[in-house]
């Protein structure tokens, strides 16, 4: 025996047709409900039927989502990114050609029917009946408005963007209800202009302005009347009328909603006829969404910035939160990014390191005292094509940059000289500084656990003719390893620790720094922004300021604009005055007549210092002036080439320095970013002149076992910072950093040689 249709035998199509005709005779008028038709009709029949009047009383409607714009700190547009790329405009701002060209072809009684059209749907149910099927639907413009709030509040969630849809009876009532109090509230003005800010036109643009610019590079305002048909048509189904892809397709579907305007009077017969003979005239603007369509190079920054958005608390409490803000959009953050500084940042990376070299260089430029960023760049476009990246090189991990940052070099050294002038080195230090030595232990660190050097592991100057004694400032200048692990070992590591914290100074991955001696020689991954900003609090005299890329937020919802609150740059003393000038002036020698003259600007106070890592796998520059601080680094980002016997940018090296390859971008990008700008000394301090090294010195055979003077390596004792047996935690006395990737060491060996 066949199984009962549930509805006592009705087939789903006289269900549809009894449903509504109860619903019309109960007055619900609202027989609307049953629209498209459940069942044969195309409803599901299973749909939950909530009760009317137990649906909330008012329709939320979330802000629409718009296009955000990111401006550099002049107010010059850097890129928009958005998830929807929608621009809103008032009604006042939208062609009346296209004002009744989408009421024509959607829902000719507009102006006539309420909330719901019953004659439309007794004719489409009418027909879809003798079809057997949907062959014509009846929903007004205001229950496809109210479909649509449903979909954006969906937002890119595929599940909730599904049901949102679905055709089932609850949807439709609600559907229902919800139109019914829009009319009330908004009226047929106000419900045209959100509809068409809201509906999606193909081709990545929601919103009639988006639609406009993307087909015809005009204002929603400007539309033709041919142009204005075809934008009409496309709601329906944009994919299959698609002018971009199928322009007879399209071209056919324009001329039914001309035919269609001509039908209800709004155009007469011979302007439909013109108008159905003119060519579609698309003026395609293919969309420039997200960071990767950035100007001046500026698309890691741009990323940098998002990152900042969705990582700092001041947007939201939660991740979710502050990605709901993001995407709705409609932001116009303006940021720190200086046009000079940027331009110049690119132009001198471009010049001297090409995107088909083997290594790539990174640059980023920091101002003293305030932490805005001001130029960031790198030499491999933004991108995921070949010579192309999606690190940010100049950042940490966490902001999207490589794995642990990179090896820095001898350019941690000016952290440890800080660290023992605070702590009443005078700026003669002198120590010992053999040519080669073992690591000085035990050394002590911030707990009772002193390090120890318990592989016995050596460490040597980049040039054997590098003996000492030396004072610090010759030390500096030389870039000499011994010195400063001797001077760790007399200060020991706490005080370092202590002066990198006040500094921000971590590594890429965000863990705080070991506490080995081989720290000096710059043996783990930092950034170049670190680095930046750290340096920057010497230009500041002491003063350590977090870095900013963000000046301000305005976000327009709806027609209102509201401003956010930014996160703000943090000040603090890191140093005192005095440990920051001596430490200027010990710099400053760097660029005067030590390894960093190649980097030294003419005409302006500069200092700085270079780097270069074992095996020349990194090379940096990181100096400033007292109102700029740069940081460039050049490497590989998987660490697996040594930079000897190598051409980059055009110019061949046998040995790649910190002072030869990053000391000239750093030049450069530094000279056209302070162009034009004024330039103020720095407060040197007087620190005397070491006395001329005796050639023949009686340490010249010191295997940095003993204490000066002593030649045999069998004195116990520390004088000019020396320790007998001592190894490191991990390191490799061939110099092997060991396997990297994105910049991670596995050892602590010596970090560089003297860049």
């Amino acid at each position: 025996m066949p199984k009962k249709r549930s509805g006592g035998g009705l087939s789903p199509t006289q269900q549809a047709a009894k449903f509504l005709g109860v619903s019309v005779l109960a007055g619900a008028v609202l027989a609307g409900i049953a629209l498209p038709a459940f069942g044969a009709l195309g409803l599901a029949a299973k749909g939950s039927v909530e009760s009317f009047d137990e649906l909330p009383a008012n329709l939320k409607t979330p802000p629409l989502s718009q296009r955000t714009t990111i401006l550099d700190s002049e107010g010059g547009q850097i890129a928009t990114v958005y998830s929807r790329d929608r621009t809103v405009v008032d009604l006042k701002n939208i062609s009346p050609y296209m004002q009744k060209a989408i009421v024509a072809i959607e829902d000719s009684r507009f102006y006539e029917h309420g909330a719901v059209d019953l004659k439309g749907v007794l004719r489409a149910l009418n027909k879809n009946v003798q079809n057997s099927g949907v062959s014509q639907g009846a929903s007004t413009l205001t229950q496809q408005y109210v479909k649509n709030v449903f979909v954006e509040e969906a937002g890119d969630d595929p599940t909730k963007v599904a049901q949102a849809q679905q055709q089932t009876i609850g949807r439709k009532i609600k559907e229902l209800k919800y139109a019914i109090q829009v009319e009330e509230e908004l009226g047929k003005k106000k419900i045209l202009e959100n509809y068409l800010n809201i509906t999606f036109f193909g081709e990545q643009a929601y919103g009639v302005e988006a639609a406009s610019q993307r087909y015809f590079s005009t204002h929603a305002k400007d539309l033709t009347l041919p142009q204005a048909a075809l934008l009409a048509g496309l709601v329906q189904q944009p994919t299959v009328y698609d002018p971009v892809k199928d322009d007879v397709t399209a071209t056919n579907r324009r001329n039914v909603v001309l035919k269609r305007m001509a039908e209800v009077g709004d155009i007469s017969e011979a302007e439909a006829a013109k108008a159905q003979r003119a060519p579609l005239g698309l003026k395609v603007k293919q969309p420039k969404n997200g960071c990767i369509s950035a100007v001046q190079g500026a698309s890691f920054f741009c990323k940098y910035v998002e990152r900042v958005f969705l990582s700092d608390p001041v947007f939201g409490k939660t991740k979710e939160d502050r990605a709901k803000v993001w995407n709705q959009g409609g932001l116009t953050i303006r940021t720190t990014l200086e046009p000079q500084s940027q331009k110049s940042v690119q132009d001198s990376l471009k010049d001297h390191v090409y995107k088909s070299d083997k290594v790539a260089a990174a640059a980023t430029l920091v101002e003293p005292g305030t932490g805005k960023i001001l130029g960031m760049g790198q030499s491999k476009p933004y991108g995921y094509g070949k010579n192309e990246t999606e690190y940010n090189y100049s950042v940490n991990s966490s902001m999207g940059g490589s794995n642990y940052g990179f090896p820095t070099g001898s350019t941690f050294k000016p952290f440890v000289a800080a660290a023992a002038l605070e702590e009443g080195r005078p700026a003669t230090q002198e120590y010992s500084s053999p040519y080669q030595m073992e690591y000085p232990s035990p050394v002590q660190t911030c707990d009772s656990k002193p390090w120890v050097n318990t592989n016995d592991e050596k460490l040597e100057n980049e040039s054997e003719s590098e003996k000492g004694p030396y004072q610090l400032k010759t030390a500096m200048e030389k870039s000499v390893n011994t010195y400063f692990v001797q001077m760790i070992s007399d200060i020991g590591l706490c005080p370092v620790v202590k002066m990198t914290d006040a500094l921000h100074v971590v590594q890429g991955s965000g863990d705080k720094l070991p506490e080995v001696p081989a720290i000096a020689l710059g043996s783990k991954g930092i950034s170049p922004l670190t680095m930046a900003t750290a340096y920057a609090a010497f230009a500041s005299r002491g003063m350590y300021c977090t870095p900013i890329a963000i000046e301000s937020i305005t976000q327009k919802v709806g027609d209102q604009q509201k401003s956010l609150e930014v996160p703000k740059s943090t000040c603090s003393r890191a140093m005192s005055e005095k440990t920051a000038d001596t430490v200027n002036t010990l710099l400053s020698g760097v660029v005067d007549s030590g390894t960093g003259k190649e980097a030294g600007l003419s005409g302006r106070a500069n200092a700085g210092k270079t780097g270069t890592t074992d095996s020349r796998k990194n090379a940096w520059f990181v100096g400033y002036t007292p109102n700029l601080a740069g940081a460039v680094w050049v490497g590989s980002a998987t660490q697996k080439v040594e930079m000897t016997d190598i051409t980059i940018g055009g110019v061949y090296h046998a040995q790649v320095y910190g002072g030869d390859t990053p000391g000239p971008i750093w030049r450069d990008a530094m000279t056209g970013a302070l162009e034009g700008k004024e330039a103020p000394s720095f407060n040197l301090v007087n620190i005397p002149n070491p006395p001329a090294k005796d050639k023949g010195d009686k340490n010249d055979n010191n295997n940095g076992n003993g204490g000066t003077g002593d030649t045999n390596g069998n004195n116990d004792g520390f004088i000019g910072g020396l320790l007998t047996n001592g190894t490191t935690n991990g390191g490799t006395s061939s110099g092997d950093t060991g396997t990297f990737f994105q910049g991670q060491t596995n050892g602590n060996g010596n970090g560089g040689g003297r860049g």
